[in-house]
């Protein structure tokens, strides 16, 4: 479970330190190589819930197998990419290859918790939570560790035992497939609601591509958003048994209200983990390793911060904490100039090891206990999907800010928009009393 989930978020962020060597290596601009980004988040954002649907309905062993394998091809891609387009699809096909590691993870410890009885086994969510989100902060400290000793090739072609280590794990560990799920409506064999699947794709692809560039010439992109979102909304409100049922959705408002939360957490998050390093490298004169050292400390408070809270269910204080420090970790930044001391830059760093150990481990554990235990695997995919929904949010706006150069001054203003957003996600967390009741039977005399 651990392995095959911290791919997707080891990958999400290694790429941070490559950018710049990468554009130098094959002589793009900025406004290309984000394309490396965004093209994993896209496919991410695509196949998380899809592959956490099926799932649900076949079983993780098959689908993680077919990861696992999508995961090594796509190192290799990147390992022996002539241009930066082979690089681009690499990534495509590395986002794909990831969706199924969290999803299953999920679903595996749900079926186990059900079986023995244990409905809250808080640490085995934590470690969970540590290895696919905490561990994301690693990515720029591994990226530059990687590029030091063999450039930023091995940032691809580290996947490659990862996979195979996954594969042998997979095969020999994940249990075989359930019978096929039943239809409580119908009483025959669930189908799969592909036309659903797909104009859930086209809504995401629409959204995505014009959060990339939000611009007024591409005005017909969320015009597409609208079409295939109210196409969407019909279809699952017709299906029998649609992808995502979203009369179940929006009944269930705590639910939702956490994926809020995960996009505005994630725009923090991310806006910290893409945009910082690349401030170290250009406006700050770091190299590529030294930038990625300098982001240790998120990953060691991280983990503590984690490791200390993660065995106790509630979830509210965590959240208001980890809002707060947020708001301290970006105001922080504005302190920020071309030649600030080491040790402020590592004060910004440990200030947001907080939240990042705080956040990802409450929203987890939200979904795990507000989400449909029938549908635990698309609603965790569907969590990944809004949280790299923020990412993607994060990404334009570290490109608008920073333009052809990460300097101090795209830096401010990233940070005030940090700043903000994080304000919001404290107004929302403080608002939401459903989350009090997150943890509340496990401190009762009866559980």
């Amino acid at each position: 479970m651990i392995l095959g989930s911290v791919l997707n978020p080891i990958n999400s962020t290694i790429v941070a330190v490559a950018l710049v060597p990468i554009g130098v290596a094959l002589g793009a601009p900025p406004a290309q190589t984000a394309w490396l980004v965004s093209a994993l988040y896209l496919a991410t954002s695509i196949g998380q819930p899809v592959v956490g649907r099926l799932i649900d309905l076949y079983g993780p062993r098959r689908l993680f197998l077919v990861g696992m394998s999508l995961g090594g091809i796509a190192g290799l891609m990147g390992l022996l990419a002539p241009n930066l387009g082979v690089l681009i699809a690499a990534r495509v096909v590395l986002g794909f290859g990831t969706c199924a590691g969290y999803p299953a993870a999920m679903y595996l410890i749900r079926g186990e918790a059900q079986r023995t009885g244990r409905e809250s086994p808080a640490g085995v969510l934590t470690v969970l939570a540590v290895a696919n989100q905490t561990v994301a902060v690693i990515g720029p400290s591994l990226g530059g560790l990687l590029i030091g000793l063999g450039g930023w090739r091995t940032t691809f072609a580290v996947n490659i035992p990862l996979a195979v280590a996954g594969l042998i794990l997979g095969a020999r560990r994940l249990p075989k497939a359930p019978p096929p799920e039943l239809s409580e409506r119908t009483g025959e064999r669930i189908r799969l609601d592909l036309a659903g699947m797909a104009l859930f794709a086209a809504t995401l692809v629409s959204l995505l591509l014009f959060l990339m560039q939000p611009r007024a010439d591409r005005w017909y992109l969320p015009v597409l958003v609208a079409v295939a979102a109210t196409g969407f909304t019909v279809r699952e409100l017709r299906a029998p048994e649609p992808f995502i049922d979203l009369r179940v959705l929006g009944g269930n408002r705590p639910l939702v209200l956490t994926y809020g939360r995960t996009v505005l957490a994630a725009v923090v998050s991310y806006a910290f983990l893409y945009g910082y390093p690349q401030w170290l490298e250009e406006g700050r004169g770091l190299s590529a390793s030294q930038a990625g050292l300098a982001q240790l400390p998120v990953f060691l408070v991280g983990i503590a911060v984690s490791t200390a809270t993660g065995r106790r269910p509630e979830v509210r204080g965590k959240l208001v904490v980890g809002a707060l420090g947020q708001i301290a970790a970006s105001a922080t930044m504005l302190l920020l100039r071309p030649d600030s001391p080491v040790w402020l830059l590592i004060a910004v760093a440990l200030l947001f090891g907080v939240p990042q150990g705080l956040n990802n481990l409450a929203l987890q554990n939200a979904v795990y206990h507000q989400a449909d235990p029938e549908r635990i695997g698309s609603s965790a995919g569907l969590m990944r999907t809004f949280f790299y929904l923020g990412a993607m949010v994060a990404s334009s706006a570290y490109g608008a800010f920073y333009g052809a150069r990460a300097d101090t001054g795209g830096l401010h203003g990233l940070a005030w928009l940090m700043l903000a957003v994080a304000a919001v996600f404290l107004a929302v967390t403080a608002m939401d009393r459903s989350l009090g009741r997150i943890g509340a039977d496990d401190r009762s005399p009866s559980a």
